[in-house]
């Protein structure tokens, strides 16, 4: 079999893993909570009984399933690792090649609503110039492109991944957004492939102070709120420093229990501030999903882990031209991004929040279509 075969691929889960997960939602054994702590210790007891209850006896898994068959879907292999994506073709001929990259705990699905509009902005109201052939691949290690079968596959090693992925694809001339981990290799990827990357956009982005007091000086109000929610994120940042050091020792849990996975990640799709379901928990429930019947993720946290050593290290400046879209909740400083990227469009919303694509999709993707006009 050739190794760099593009095949086919459709979401069928069997029926006894469906089965399986809801007798262990039911079986919970659910911890106990200090009266009156709110958010303070943590996603609070109800909020994830609340969210399992509707999991086990509402969401229906199939009826998403049937929805992401509805997109054209493939795998291949790349470095010696299985890579699902989602790959749709616009109807029209002069469209841009746009590969999206999601983040954690997020998968592929985030993008379901934005496809329709991107690859065929004539059927939605908007103007066929801005249509884009895209493709969402799945990071390696979640869902479908997971589990990972050996150390490596840190960011770097991603981004040439997505590199080979689109040169498969016959496109040698494209664009790149991404979001939260998405927005780190989106730009990277411009790095690796800057004769082929026409132009990168993120959202969600990450963008963390040198140590050089001067890049301090004469920041905007705005910027130094930002720089203040980065001060504050010390308190939520415990999930990072045990991804970025004991995957492992987490995956058990993960693994075994469908209601301590539920909790691990409501913790970052719930507001902290009191904005519950913002999302819509039946999207935040196919991604929950997809990562317990994939077994996946103890898999998708070792990325962290993988790419400890150069989160927030210097990096060469890339000279692709960057978007870069801020939503309320992101700790992002325009002086910070422009260090490492040619920002060439930056746009402040009040709409949205950090899952940008589940709250605000039409949003993003007129974000996107903007970004690229002038870069076809």
């Amino acid at each position: 079999m050739d190794i760099t075969e593009i095949r086919p691929f459709r979401i069928e889960i069997p029926q006894r893993d469906l089965d399986d997960l809801r007798d262990r939602l039911a079986r919970t054994r659910w911890p106990d909570q200090l009266p009156g702590v709110g958010w303070s210790f943590g996603v609070p007891l109800d909020r994830v009984q609340e969210l399992a209850e509707h999991w086990r006896t509402e969401y229906d898994w199939r009826r998403h399933e049937t929805r992401l068959n509805g997109f054209p879907q493939f795998t291949t292999e790349i470095d010696g690792q299985r890579v699902h994506f989602l790959h749709v073709r616009s109807p029209e001929p002069d469209a841009l090649p746009l590969i999206l990259t999601h983040g954690w705990p997020s998968t592929f699905a985030d993008f379901s609503a934005m496809v329709g509009p991107l690859t065929d902005p004539r059927a939605h109201g908007g103007d066929p110039a801005d249509a884009f052939h895209v493709v969402a691949p799945s990071v390696p290690g979640f869902g479908f492109s997971g589990p990972t079968r050996e150390p490596g596959w840190g960011l770097a090693r991603i981004a040439r991944a997505w590199a080979e992925l689109m040169r498969r694809l016959g496109y040698e001339r494209y664009g790149a957004q991404g979001n939260d981990i998405g927005s780190v290799l989106a730009p990277e990827l411009g790095r690796t492939a800057p004769d082929n990357v026409v132009g990168v956009h993120v959202n969600a982005h990450m963008t963390l102070p040198s140590g050089d007091p001067a890049e301090l000086e004469g920041l905007s109000q705005a910027d130094q709120a930002r720089l203040a929610l980065m001060a504050g994120w010390e308190e939520y940042s415990g999930y990072g420093v045990v991804q970025s050091t004991r995957p492992q020792t987490l995956a058990y849990a993960l693994a075994d229990s469908p209601a301590g996975q539920l909790a691990w990640y409501a913790d970052h799709y719930d507001d902290h501030g009191g904005k519950v379901d913002a999302i819509d928990r039946d999207a935040v429930l196919t991604n929950v999903s997809i990562f317990w019947l994939t077994g996946t993720a103890g898999s998708a946290i070792r990325l962290y882990r993988e790419s400890a050593d150069i989160w927030g290290k210097p990096v060469s400046k890339s000279a692709v031209p960057t978007g870069v879209a801020v939503f309320p909740g992101d700790a992002t400083v325009r002086r910070f991004a422009e260090r490492d990227n040619e920002i060439t469009a930056w746009t402040e919303h009040d709409e949205g929040g950090h899952f940008a694509a589940l709250e605000v999709p039409g949003l993003v993707t007129s974000v996107i279509r903007e970004f690229f006009r002038t870069l076809r």
